[in-house]
């Protein structure tokens, strides 16, 4: 696997100084969860208070209420209860609820974008409130189910880390100036990609799921036995040189290639390469972390659809994997590479695949042909939290693996994402699946 390079200055606070596959093992519940606040506002260094309000398209949201979104969670549900506790503003419930109907009305996601009041200091002092609130309740003993709030709270903010750095970068690729999130990031690496490998793995019934240690979310539960059918996986991610092969070939004009619900979207939309990349008069161009740049063959292509995936798949003879086939091979994987602690949050050339495939997490979020459903025996949780994952097991399509922009403490094999099939804005790439060729 990629050996962990050194993280910059601006990377997220105490993360560099710990080894990231044990930071949740090394730090007690409330040195970890202020580490992932800091993270969350180091994010945001750099971003104009401007910046912070713009919300792009109706699945972005402003930076700033993802600040004080996550910051909510940790007020509704774990300090509001407690006898005495003052919440900050009356309003806040309202207007920072995200999707919890059963917790009372909410503003309406569209127009969060409207939301120029309360500022980004009456935000950030309202995550001063709730911290300060929060550190004495980490101090006191906490039941189990206390602890476990506290666990949820702390990765779902860590999950909204990753949508503060994907919605920004479509605010700014909207714009027409193009601003960099941060200059001289995601700088050109290798020029030439690693040599495409297959690993093979044969069939058999395997344990899918959560092994019950550590954190886990609802949905990867409960741990069950399925089976899986033998199988090649690829041994690193598309790159985007391949992909410009099937650009040049016709890719996005030829409807055999495509689902559907793909091709009446590519029309629709216009489509015709994946987002994020502009066609000047020297070639392709794509806009990162640092700005415009040119398309690095070598590097991983990304911001593409479960609907350009599958096409590509299909046009370069493959399919994607199912996730339980990404699973079995992702099982005993460390999770190192190319992270949020990296401070990179671009996709980089693989590294050399060993023992097995390369960038299994990291750079990109793969996506798979598992529709996002429950496992068996599954259960969501009682009263609100409940509405966490369970309620959006329909019309989506899971993703496994991680990105560039993801913690590493916040990602296990058994991790499953999931959007909807159009979706292009998030950090999605590919890795191909076959049939063996045993020989």
């Amino acid at each position: 696997m990629q050996s962990e390079p050194s993280t910059p200055d601006h990377g997220l606070p105490g993360v560099e100084r710990v080894p990231t596959d044990r930071l949740a093992d090394l730090l007690d519940l409330g040195e970890h969860y202020r580490v992932v606040r800091a993270a969350t506002e180091a994010l945001c260094q750099g971003l104009s208070a401007e910046d912070q309000c713009i919300q792009s398209m109706p699945d972005a949201s402003p930076t700033k209420w993802h600040l004080a979104h996550t910051t909510w969670f940790f007020e509704n549900f774990l300090l509001a209860p407690r006898l005495g506790f003052r919440p900050f503003h009356p309003s806040f419930g309202y207007l920072f609820n995200s999707y919890y109907e059963s917790v009372g009305p909410r503003y309406e996601r569209p127009r969060r974008g409207l939301l120029s009041r309360p500022g980004i200091e009456v935000i950030h002092a309202y995550r001063r409130h709730v911290d300060q609130a929060m550190g004495e309740l980490l101090e006191e003993p906490l039941a189990p189910e206390s602890v476990a709030l506290v666990a949820l709270g702390i990765n779902h903010e860590q999950q909204h880390q990753e949508l503060i750095l994907t919605d920004i970068a479509h605010a700014f690729w909207c714009n027409p100036l193009r601003p960099a999130y941060r200059a001289g990031e995601s700088s050109i690496g290798a020029q030439e990609a690693e040599e495409l490998r297959w690993f093979a793995w044969p069939e058999g019934i395997h344990a899918v799921g959560t092994d019950g240690s550590g954190f886990s979310f609802d949905n990867e539960r409960p741990r069950h036995l399925a089976w899986v059918p033998e199988v090649e996986l690829a041994s690193r991610l598309v790159t985007c040189g391949e992909y410009l092969a099937f650009i040049d070939e016709g890719g996005y004009r030829r409807p055999e290639l495509w689902l559907s619900d793909g091709w009446r979207t590519v029309k629709e939309r216009g489509w015709a390469a994946p987002l994020y990349w502009e066609l000047q008069e020297s070639g392709w161009w794509q806009f990162t972390p640092g700005g415009m740049r040119p398309v690095a063959e070598a590097e991983p292509v990304a911001h593409v659809s479960l609907y350009e995936a599958d096409a590509y798949a299909r046009w370069a003879g493959a399919r994607l994997p199912s996730e339980e086939e990404w699973e079995r091979a992702a099982a005993g994987a460390p999770v190192s590479g190319n992270l949020a602690e990296q401070g990179r949050f671009h996709p980089a050339p693989a590294p050399p695949a060993r023992d097995r495939p390369a960038q299994l997490f990291g750079d990109l979020w793969e996506w798979t042909r598992s529709s996002y459903g429950a496992y068996p025996g599954y259960r969501p949780a009682p009263g609100a939290l409940g509405e966490y994952n369970g309620k959006f097991m329909c019309n989506q399509m899971v993703l496994r693996g991680g990105s560039c922009a993801t913690p590493a403490s916040h990602l296990r094999a058994s991790y499953r994402n999931f959007f909807p099939p159009d979706a292009r804005w998030q950090l999605s790439g590919i890795r191909l699946a076959k049939e063996p060729t045993w020989t």
